[in-house]
């Protein structure tokens, strides 16, 4: 059974670089993506979440990866600019959630994107594969 949530938003801000775009100017696609992965990692750690490196110590919860991604883009980006990605989780499954990020310069929306996401421990019988576990309660309660 699965349940929806719109949980708190948490912004994480980006600063574009030169380097992060192409010969035009404009930020290179795949860079969004990057920073909807970073902001992933930056609402869990918001909500109260430890470092993935910790939680593996105390947990043997190794992240959360991505097993699907929808993005839209609106507008382009440049340089020198400074980026809000809003984050929120809005759909838990009993295995997976999605979240939800909405990239903004100026409150003026550029790019929009999902990711579908599962937590991961080690493989007990072959510790070099991860497997999909249920998503703790705890982990959801802190994050609603």
């Amino acid at each position: 059974m699965s349940e929806h949530t719109t949980g708190t938003a948490r912004l994480y801000r980006v600063d574009v670089q030169f380097g992060d775009c192409d010969p035009a100017g404009i930020v290179f696609f795949p860079n969004f993506l990057r920073w909807m992965d970073q902001a992933s990692l930056a609402y869990f750690m918001a909500c109260g979440l430890p470092p993935w490196r910790v939680l593996e110590r105390t947990r043997g919860i190794v992240g959360t990866p991505l097993l699907e991604i929808h993005t839209r883009f609106m507008k382009s980006a440049t340089y020198g600019e400074t980026l809000e990605i809003e984050t929120v989780i809005e759909h838990w499954a009993a295995k997976s959630f999605r979240h939800r990020h909405v990239i903004r310069r100026d409150g003026v929306t550029l790019c929009e994107g999902t990711e579908t996401r599962v937590f991961v421990m080690r493989d007990p019988h072959d510790p070099e594969r991860i497997r999909a576990i249920p998503i703790p309660e705890d982990i959801r309660a802190m994050c609603s």
